[in-house]
């Protein structure tokens, strides 16, 4: 079935003798894309589609329209490039050249974010059927009754088959992602990976949300049989989306929300999980996901005659990846979202093996590590890379963030101060030792202090100050100890076979922290400043 669209492309400039495929459904759009040999159903059927070489976001190639509206409020530099006004008009209009050629085009109209107050009308213009189906799970799919009224605000149109000039559009190369908030258009050429459709629209939101007020974060979140809720902040790979699809908690989203004075809200209806290695012991809710009609698995390996995926192979790419619908996950919320939240925990896997596996933060705190969005790459990912290194990723989602991350870390402190949020500071890495000396942080023990931590528990529990980074640590957690594990996990140091060792690699760690914080120094007060960590006291 498909739903007519309430203003026609002709209402918005956009002229085409395309035939329109109007708000299709999921199984619809499984049938184009499998017509058109843009995918094939896996086992048990959901649909496996290839990227081509493009399987990450092409974040090189991004560029933002730098005109009277964007030259004060964007954050400008390698993340956020500018695009001139007059570059931008001729990608539009050799985009508008392309459209016309077209002989079938697909149109979603969508929200971006659950909050009706808070969200925006987003059409997207697509020439493949599995590009509309993600963008259609991803986003959040309007009623009959909406759809009937929909009045695109934002537009975005996805062309992979247009190939841009640098020269003539002021970009990097033939691949472009050109924002235009004043014209309210995103142009995406040259690339088949249909994360830069979800992720424009979080960079939409990111960018109007703080002006009134809601801070927008790169997290998950989900909610308590005591009907409170907790979100998740972390980098890939930190445990954001397995730690909030938890089976006895309400799931409200894996990726991207708002924060506004009564409501922690998804940005979205679907989720975008990394497949790689996954299992059913492991991630037994996401796993199942991939047994299911209407799930998207992007780079997998298809054995083409069982049909079955190899989820453990990763020979054309790591980032693997399965978008469903949220509804796919049990116990979801209803309306996408939940109260503001009552914990607030940030995910890092430092793979130096310093940092304690738990450590709670004041609000000073809280805003000193959200800035400095700390997580550590482990050896051998890339070539010559042969000790840890550290990522900082400000506000765990630089490369989403247009406004200056001052912006985001104040909203993010202003929310905790007036919510009376907790907040807690979690080491899903290395302990005993750095990368390839240490274990990777046993997940029951993350689990186990998680749910000390949301169901209350740590209220009574001793706390001694950290030597290297001023935070309060645990000295005993019951769940630990009901979970099997050593306390001794709670001390970094004494996980270590070479105390001395230890306390140069944290010394190494708290250096590149105040290092990285330098940019933001004059962007915050006193407290935050004083939140930095300190030098090494000998044990």
């Amino acid at each position: 079935m498909s739903f007519p669209l309430a203003q026609p492309l002709s209402s918005q400039g956009i002229e085409t003798s395309a035939k329109i495929h109007p708000n299709l459904g999921t199984a619809a759009l499984v049938e184009h894309a499998l017509a058109k040999g843009e995918g094939k159903l896996a086992a048990h059927g959901p649909l496996v589609v290839e990227t081509g070489r493009f399987t990450g976001r092409s974040v090189k190639d991004k560029f933002v329209v730098r005109d009277s509206t964007t030259e004060e409020t964007i954050n400008w530099g390698a993340i956020n490039q500018p695009m001139s006004p007059e570059h931008f008009a001729n990608l539009k209009a050799d985009f508008m050249a392309e459209l016309k050629g077209q002989e079938e085009l697909y149109v979603a109209d969508l929200f971006g974010g659950s909050q009706p107050e808070y969200r925006v009308n987003v059409r997207v213009i697509t020439q493949m059927a599995w590009h509309s189906l993600f963008v259609r799970t991803l986003l959040v799919r309007p009623t009959t009754e909406e759809l009937a009224s929909f009045a695109p605000e934002y537009t975005i149109i996805n062309l992979p088959s247009f190939k841009a000039d640098p020269e003539r559009h002021g970009c990097r190369s033939d691949t472009v992602i050109a924002v235009n908030f004043s014209e309210k258009l995103i142009l995406i050429g040259n690339t088949e990976y249909s994360g830069e459709m979800k992720k424009g629209v979080f960079g939409l939101l990111n960018y109007l949300l703080p002006a009134q007020g809601v801070m927008p974060m790169h997290c998950s979140a989900n909610i308590g049989p005591d009907g409170k809720t907790a979100i998740f902040f972390g980098l890939s790979g930190t445990g954001k989306t397995t730690l909030s699809a938890d089976a006895s908690r309400t799931l409200i989203g894996d990726d991207e929300h708002g924060w506004s004075d009564d409501a922690v809200f998804n940005f979205e209806g679907g989720c975008y999980a990394k497949m790689i290695d996954l299992s059913a012991e492991g991630e037994p809710e996401i796993y199942a996901t991939t047994k299911m009609f209407g799930t998207i698995l992007e780079n997998v390996a298809l054995d083409e005659d069982t049909r079955e995926i190899d989820f453990t192979d990763g020979s054309k790419t790591e980032n693997t990846r399965g978008a469903y619908p949220i509804e796919f996950i049990p116990n979801t919320s209803e309306k996408n979202l939940g109260p503001a939240p009552s914990n607030v925990v940030m995910l890092t896997a430092d793979a130096f093996g310093v940092l304690p596996p738990i450590a709670r933060l004041t609000p000073d705190q809280a805003m000193y590590y959200f800035l400095s969005g700390y997580t550590a790459k482990v050896a051998g990912t890339e070539i010559g890379v042969t000790e840890p290194e550290a990522t900082f990723s400000t506000c765990f989602g630089a490369a989403f963030m247009p406004r200056h991350p001052s912006v985001y870390g104040n909203l993010l402190k202003d929310r905790i101060a007036k919510g009376g949020a907790q907040c807690w500071l979690f080491n899903t890495g290395w302990t005993g030792g750095k990368y390839g000396v240490g274990n990777r942080m046993p997940i029951k023990a993350t689990r186990g202090l998680l749910n000390a931590v949301l169901d209350g528990k740590m209220d009574t529990v001793e706390f001694r100050k950290d030597e290297n980074f001023g935070f309060d640590v645990p000295v005993f957690v019951p769940a630990l100890e009901e979970a099997g594990i050593d306390q001794t996990l709670l001390n970094p140091r004494a996980t270590w076979a070479d105390k001395a060792e230890y306390d140069t690699t944290a010394q190494k760690l708290v250096q590149l922290f105040i290092d990285n914080f330098a940019q933001f120094e004059t962007y915050v007060d006193q407290g935050v400043r004083d939140a930095a960590p300190g030098a090494v006291v000998a044990a």
